[in-house]
């Protein structure tokens, strides 16, 4: 019975020698396919995407899902006797008419695809891009952008190909980061004294801030009115807001509380007459 009822279908004829059962085959391999796809991608986000960064899973589940379409797909034409050799060469001419006209766009595919392997910074990252005076923390790299957060609350999209080819500064690597600030003494001031109060007022009222390596201070100039000194200090990388923006104002009160001048820019005039 159901044989004949096979048969009955194979020769129904729709357009040439596209028959009905045909048709049948190849709607069921399509649907399979999508099924199959879907759970393949189900399966990869269960077992594999939590061990892999979001941008890269989520990625990696658009190419297994689109790959099995595409396979299904083949499938399909081919039950159906489909001759693809005429659509590949038109495809072939169409997609070198295509690749010139959107050379960036490819260019932003392929550098998205870079950035998946190389794995130069990942989702949730504190990034700056020097070459392009961006910094912020690093939202996605989709197929053929990346978005970024910035410090003040807007986010940038950024073409995959800059982004790959930028300079690509990670504040999150590291474990600790460096702050630094540049403070002048008056020529008449104690330097060894000076350097004292600071580094004593700076473990005495930031915690955060690193005792090994200890605090550096170096003199950097003799200047025209001062004697200027660099300081720098060791803190872990979150606690960049607690040091950064406030080590100047640390360094200003432990000068004037031991009485040390911070002078104003000085200049000496001779006349001629003297």
């Amino acid at each position: 019975m159901i044989l004949e009822f096979l048969q009955s279908l194979s020769e129904m004829q729709i357009v040439g020698e596209l028959t009905v059962l045909s048709l049948l085959i190849g709607g069921v391999i399509m649907a399979g396919g999508v099924i199959i796809a879907k759970i393949a991608k189900l399966l990869f986000h269960k077992y594999y995407a939590p061990s892999l960064p979001k941008d890269t899973a989520q990625n990696i589940s658009k190419l297994i899902y689109f790959g099995i379409l595409i396979i299904s797909f083949l499938g399909f034409t081919s039950s159906q006797g489909i001759d693809l050799s005429g659509i590949m060469v038109a495809g072939g001419i169409f997609a070198v008419v295509i690749g010139f006209a959107t050379q960036s766009v490819v260019s932003n595919l392929i550098s998205g695809l870079f950035l998946i392997v190389e794995k130069p910074a990942k989702h949730g990252d504190t990034i700056e891009l020097p070459d392009m005076g961006i910094s912020g923390t690093l939202l996605d790299i989709g197929t053929f952008s990346s978005k970024v957060r910035r410090f003040d609350g807007t986010v940038t999209r950024i073409p995959n190909e800059k982004f790959f080819t930028s300079n690509i500064r990670s504040l999150t690597l590291s474990t600790v980061r460096r702050a630094d600030a540049s403070v002048g003494i008056s020529y008449e001031s104690d330097i060894d004294h000076a350097l004292l109060v600071m580094k004593n007022e700076i473990l005495q009222t930031m915690p955060f801030v690193l005792q090994v390596p200890e605090p550096e201070f170096r003199t950097e100039e003799l200047g025209d009115s001062s004697v200027n000194i660099h300081v720098y200090v060791w803190h872990p990388r979150d606690d960049w807001s607690n040091a950064q923006p406030i080590l100047l104002n640390t360094l200003k009160r432990a000068l004037d509380k031991s009485g040390i001048e911070i002078p104003f820019p000085q200049r000496v005039i001779w006349s001629g007459k003297d």
